[in-house]
Order: C-alpha cells, then sequence, then structure tokens
C-alpha cells in the first residue's frame, strides 16, 4: 500500500471522505503533479476512492493529472499520462458496474488492463490482484473490453429496452426513451440521471428535442405524446389522437409543431403550444404502420418510411403526398436526412440502406447493409457517412458515396434499437435491449483490441480437469481448445453446419461430443481436433448433450422434444425417449448412469429411467423456460437455472424444491455446481456470474461481464471458472478469498 493511501485510510471516516475528495484537486494546486499522477497509479488509493465516493469523482481526478509537471522530462510526463489515461478509460467504462457493486473492481480493472505491458499499469495491478476484501473473481486474462477499444461509457438506469435517445446540440446531454414507460435526461460526461420522465401508461417509442433545448416530445404505443419540461422534469401537454401506438416524431425545426406517425398508418401534424391537431396525413397503406418519419430543415416537409416498404415526401401545408419512393422489399424502419435537407437514407427490414435524392424520388445509392433488419440510421455531421444499427447485433459506419463499409460495431453492440451521432461527428451513443446505453469513440484513428474471441456467442463450455484445459461451443459453428491457465488457443474443431449448443468431455479427455443446430451430435478426437463419428437422428436442433459414466453412451435433448441415447462406438441409437410437450434445453445424467434429468422449454424437469425410458418425476415450479440442470451427486439433488431469473434446488427422491435462488435480473443461462457441491456459479443474461453458497442460498462474489454470460463451468481445483459471453469472448477466472 502506499503511504499515502495508507494514511489517508488510517484517518476518521469524515476526515478521511474528505481528504479522499480534495486532495488531488490540493496537490494540483500546490504545483505537485507528480506525486498526483502517483496516488492514481496506486490501486489502494484507487479503491479507498470508489469504496467511499461515487466511481465518477475518481474518474474526474485524471483529468486533473493531465496537468504538465514542468519539473519532469516531457517523455516522462507523456507515458505516465497515457498510463494514466488507460486507468481512467478502465473505470469509466467500469463505472455503471462499480455504482451497483464496488467490489468488483479489482477484476474489473484486471479484466480491462492485463494487455497493457508498462511498468505502472502492471505493478498497480499487482497490487489488484492482492486485494483481500471479500470473495471475487479474478480474470487471468484481458477478457473485458478494453480502454483502447472504441466503447467509451455504459449508461445504466431504466429497467426495459431503450427504443430512442435525443441528443443536445452542445453534446453534453440526452434524452432517453424506454420500455418502462419512462424517459431519462442523461448527463453524457458523467453517466448520471439527471431527470426521469414519468406519465406515459405504455412503451415510449421516441423522442424529438425542441430548438429551444429545454422542451421535447415523446411518442408511446400508449397511443398519445406528451410534451415535457426538461428542466423540472414535469409533463406539459398530452396530445391524443392516433388509433394506436405512436412510432415516431419529429420536430419542425422553426415552428412549435411536431409531426408523430404511427401504427395506425397516419402521420399528424401537431401545434405544441396548444396540443391541438392541424392536420392528419393519409397515403400509406392503412394496413401496414408508418414507422419513421424525419423533417426537412425548411419546416414545410417531412419524409416517412412505413412497413407497406415505401416512403414518402409529404407537403404539410396542403398534407399531400408529393412523392413516393418505392425500392425496398421489407418494411422500412427508419430514416434520416442528410445535412443538405435533399437526401435521405433509409434502413428497411431486408437489411439494405438506400440514398435517395428526395425531390426527384430517385435511389442514389443501394447497400446491402445486414444480414438482418436494419433498425436505425443516422447521418454524421459531415454528409458524408451513415451509422446503422441491425437486428444483427452490429453498428456499421458507411461511405455514402461509395456505399463501402469502413468499420463494424459487433463487440458489445447486442439489441441495438437506435443509434444517435453526437455533434462532434466523433461519437455516437446507441440505445439497447438491456437497457442501457453506451457511448462509442467512432473516430478512425481508435484502436481496437480482439481478445479470445469466437465470431460469435458461446453456447458452452467445458472443463477436462486432468489436462488443465478447457473446450468452448459456440455459435459460429466452431468448438476451440484452450490452455485452462495461460488462455491460449490450442486449436480450433470445424465440422457443423450451424451453431454449436452444447459439449461434453469424455471421462478418458481425449474425446468430446457436442450437440448442434444442424441436428446432429459430433464424436470428437481432441488431441488432433478430428471427427471420429456424427450422430444423426434428431429432427431438430440438438440443445444438451451429458455422457454416461462408462464414456462409451451419451444422452441429447433436442428442440424436437425427445432425448435419444446413443452408442459412441457404433453410432448406433439405442433409444428416444419422449414425454415433454416442448423443446428439451439441457440434460445431465446422474454418477449411477442409470437416470437422467432434463430441463424443458415448458419450464419442468423430468426425472427418466434410462433403461426403460420412461419418467420417474416431474419438477415444476419454474414461472419460465427452464434452460439447463447441473447435478449435485452427493446429496442427490439437482439445480435449475430458468427464464424467469431464478435457480432452483430440487431433491431428486421427493421431487420438492428445497430452495430457491433470486438475485439475477435477468435469464440464467448456465449453471455449474463446485467440486464439494456446497457451491455453485451461475450465468445470466444480465452479464453477471454470481457465486452461490448452496446452505444459504447467498450470493458470495459476483463478476459483470460486458454482455449476457452464456455460459460457464468449474474446474476440479474448484477455484478456476471457464466462461462464455454473447459476443464470443471467454473468460478464465479464479475465484479469490474462498
Amino acid at each position: 500500500m502506499g503511504k499515502l493511501a495508507e494514511r489517508l485510510k488510517q484517518l476518521p471516516q469524515g476526515t478521511q471522505i474528505y481528504r479522499l475528495r480534495d486532495l488531488p484537486k490540493l496537490l494540483v494546486e500546490s504545483s505537485q503533479v507528480d506525486r498526483l499522477h502517483t496516488l492514481l497509479l496506486d490501486f489502494d488509493f484507487i479503491e479507498a476512492k470508489v469504496s467511499t465516493l461515487k466511481p465518477q469523482s475518481l474518474i474526474e481526478d485524471y483529468d486533473l493529472a493531465f496537468t504538465p509537471d514542468l519539473s519532469t522530462s516531457g517523455e516522462e510526463v507523456n507515458r505516465k499520462v497515457n498510463n494514466l489515461r488507460l486507468i481512467q478509460g478502465a473505470l469509466r467504462l467500469s463505472a455503471h458496474i462499480l455504482e451497483q457493486d464496488k467490489t468488483q473492481l479489482a477484476g474489473q480493472l484486471l479484466g480491462r488492463l492485463l494487455s497493457y505491458e508498462a511498468p505502472e499499469i502492471e505493478a498497480m495491478l499487482e497490487q489488484a490482484k492482492q486485494w483481500k476484501g471479500v470473495p471475487w473473481f479474478r480474470p487471468l486474462t484481458p477478457s473485458l473490453t478494453q480502454p483502447s477499444e472504441r466503447l467509451l461509457r455504459t449508461l445504466s438506469g431504466h429497467t426495459g429496452g431503450v427504443n430512442a435517445v435525443a441528443v443536445f446540440p452542445d453534446g453534453q446531454q440526452a434524452v432517453s426513451a424506454s420500455d418502462d414507460s419512462t424517459l431519462k435526461l442523461w448527463n453524457l460526461d458523467t453517466g448520471e440521471v439527471v431527470h426521469t420522465l414519468s406519465g406515459h401508461t405504455k412503451p415510449v417509442l421516441s423522442v424529438a428535442l425542441l430548438p429551444d433545448e429545454s422542451q421535447a416530445v415523446s411518442a408511446s404505443d400508449d397511443g398519445t405524446l406528451k410534451l415535457w419540461n426538461l428542466n423540472t422534469g414535469k409533463e406539459l401537454l398530452t396530445l391524443s389522437g392516433h388509433a394506436d401506438g405512436v412510432m415516431a416524431v419529429a420536430v419542425l425545426p422553426e415552428k412549435r409543431q411536431a409531426v408523430s406517425t404511427s401504427k395506425d398508418g397516419t402521420l399528424k401534424l401537431w401545434n405544441l403550444n396548444s396540443g391541438e391537431l392541424l392536420r392528419t396525413l393519409s397515403g400509406h397503406n392503412p394496413e401496414y404502420g408508418v414507422m419513421a418519419v424525419a423533417a426537412l430543415p425548411n419546416g414545410q416537409q417531412v419524409v416517412s418510411g412505413a412497413n407497406d416498404c415505401t416512403l414518402k415526401l409529404w407537403e404539410l401545408d396542403s398534407g399531400t403526398a408529393l412523392r413516393t419512393l418505392s425500392g425496398h422489399n421489407r418494411g422500412v424502419a427508419t430514416v434520416a436526412l442528410l445535412p443538405d435537407g435533399q437526401r435521405a437514407v433509409s434502413g428497411a427490414g431486408d437489411g439494405i440502406l438506400k440514398l435517395w435524392e428526395l425531390n426527384r424520388g430517385t435511389a442514389l445509392q443501394t447497400i446491402s447493409a445486414h444480414i438482418a433488419g436494419v433498425r436505425a440510421v443516422a447521418v454524421l455531421p459531415d454528409g458524408k457517412r451513415a451509422i446503422s444499427a441491425s437486428w444483427d447485433n452490429t453498428i456499421k459506419v458507411w461511405d455514402l458515396d461509395s456505399g463501402a463499409e469502413e468499420f463494424t460495431l459487433s463487440d458489445n453492440a447486442q439489441g441495438v434499437r437506435t443509434v444517435a451521432v453526437l455533434p462532434d461527428g466523433k461519437r455516437v451513443i446507441s440505445p439497447s435491449d438491456d437497457g442501457t446505453l453506451k457511448l462509442w469513440n467512432i473516430d478512425n484513428s481508435k484502436g481496437s483490441y480482439s481478445p479470445l474471441l469466437h465470431t460469435n456467442k458461446v453456447k458452452a463450455v467445458a472443463v477436462l480437469p486432468k489436462k488443465r484445459q478447457a473446450i468452448s461451443a459456440s455459435w459460429d459453428n466452431t468448438l476451440k481448445l484452450w490452455d485452462l491457465d495461460s488462455g491460449a488457443e490450442i486449436r480450433t474443431l470445424w465440422g457443423h453446419t450451424n451453431g454449436v449448443c452444447a459439449v461434453v468431455v469424455l471421462p478418458d479427455e481425449r474425446r468430446a461430443v457436442s450437440a448442434s443446430d444442424d441436428f446432429t451430435l459430433k464424436l470428437w478426437n481432441l488431441d488432433n481436433g478430428l471427427v471420429l463419428r456424427t450422430l444423426s437422428g434428431h429432427v431438430s436442433g440438438v440443445t444438451g448433450v451429458a455422457a454416461l459414466p462408462d464414456g462409451q453412451q451419451a444422452l441429447s435433448a433436442s428442440i424436437d422434444g425427445t432425448l435419444k441415447l446413443w452408442n459412441l462406438n457404433s453410432s448406433k441409437l439405442l433409444r428416444t425417449i419422449t414425454g415433454h410437450a416442448s423443446p428439451v434445453m439441457a440434460v445431465a445424467v446422474l454418477p449411477d448412469g442409470r437416470q437422467a434429468v432434463s430441463a424443458s422449454w415448458d419450464g419442468t424437469l423430468t426425472l427418466w429411467s434410462l433403461s426403460s425410458g420412461k419418467p420417474l418425476r416431474t419438477f415444476s415450479g419454474h414461472d419460465g423456460p427452464v434452460f439447463t440442470v447441473a447435478l449435485i451427486p452427493k446429496r442427490r439433488q439437482a439445480i435449475s437455472a430458468s427464464a424467469d431469473k431464478t435457480l432452483k434446488l430440487w431433491d431428486l427422491n421427493t421431487g420438492k424444491t428445497w430452495r430457491t435462488l433470486s438475485g439475477h435480473t435477468n435469464f440464467i443461462n448456465a449453471v455449474a455446481v463446485m467440486p464439494d457441491g456446497r457451491c455453485a456459479v451461475s450465468a445470466s443474461a444480465d452479464n453477471s456470474l454470481k457465486l452461490w453458497n448452496l446452505e444459504s442460498g447467498q450470493i458470495i462474489a459476483s463478476f459483470t461481464g460486458d454482455s449476457p454470460i452464456e455460459a460457464c463451468a468449474v474446474a476440479s481445483d474448484g477455484v478456476t471458472i471457464v466462461a462464455g459471453e454473447l459476443p464470443g469472448r471467454v473468460h478464465f477466472l479464479r475465484l479469490e478469498g474462498v
């Protein structure tokens, strides 16, 4: 521990808070910038300040440290400042996590900074490794988003998906609209919520700022628009008139007027002073909703996009459609104007972007942009580039003249619903399905780091305990074999033609069986990565697989609602087990090899006799699909993970629930039991891993990734954890303090 940090911790609490808050500023004011640099490289000071004050307070200290210290050489200052910027960036990326759980500080810093070979950072991380405050997950590899990547900050606060965002002209604030029926006013510099605007009764789908920036108008699925005072967070007006949900709203630049679009197939023009409906614009196919609208700078025209696959250019004074723009073959979801007001870019469910010349109604450019529908598009201030967000979980930047893709943001871009460009043209903000907004740097000079990636979600992981290796299964159609201690990739296993959903290692640790959405299972030689056998018989995707203790047989689970018992030596199907009325998501075999437990989409589990194929017992209690099941052999218990956000412990002899574990805030995708049977690790769509005490039902430790965690496994040492994340990352972690 640094001497200064040690002295601070010895102060009375009130004095400690004061000193922690003000010391960095005092050091700058007394021309002791070099001492401030040293302080901000001391993990003990960093931990003391985060545990006592808000993370943002510490983040702002680093801004003070970028003042040059004239007593030190320029090269040394530049080196220190660069290291301090990296630490600040790591803290900014972790701020929304640390606000909720300050005990994750050491894990977050290690996961984001382990790749940097700088003596000061390495020394700080060595301090972090020694932290013993509570049990925690220590990353062994740099598997979290790095501060040198494009992601700058995550804003967390909504409890539902975020549908829209409007950015203030100064780039310092933004307003978001959410499925949780609220809007939030954000300070983008600090990530803090300034106001929460409540009043809608259904999801808020769109929001637009008025020119004076003190007011905003929102559109909701409740069929209304609302005018808000952003200074007070109070509602000023409610505008009613649509016969269905209001999908989008645009404000006319020079007027106190707004235009809305609706599922009812119309657009409406409103007076924002009185709330009066001025005009209804009809012309799109009334059976299809109008999804998007943008106002031209002249204040006399708007362009709309609808699910009837067309765009229309409207004259507001007459309410007539001047022109219909056709070319998309799926519904138009989004439209954005170029700065000249003469051209627009549209995005549709066909994955296509089109650049239009509005006066002539002709397409100037057609870009095959995404492999799934386009959800949103925005134009950069230079008018030369556009940025699109898609259902394929990517954000892409395009050159509009050539139609060429400049780069893709795929990591941490899951469930992006819309995108907005900040006035500097270097940053964008993207709201997403998980209730967060992400702030990105899209400057071309920004670098990127890609740690341990599959190219699609990691659906399963398993450990080879004797070899100290791990294997991951991914929707990129591959499996990868890893060194458990270093996280180095050993080899990639190719052979499946669709996503790999599950994998089990056989007792000899030389073979593994994988289950795939291509309807097959494959038996692999792990020494050379070759396929030994392919097992075919399911008529839908295979979601789970478990090996029998003899290593000669395997049991598979499938979307087709069956389980199948296989002879691995001959590829022979020994038995088909039926009984579930819904897809079977996972299966686990008891140590005696005579019984198995399956988990189903119907919310139940079933205990089966493998000799007869008959059900012995059904376990009911979850309120949603059960995604996975693991066994606690010493107790003859099972633990299940569900979409209802809980885990349940079951007594296999009685079929009764022994305990329900609550603490995750989203689907639980996976669970793994520790070798001693006293604890378990769960992986969730809330981005977290949690370590549970099964006796008490209490959470012992948490680790939060940057996106949903899909899979987890525990090594035989009881402290090494492997986890798979949605973008394709594999985490290698060690439990400390347990």
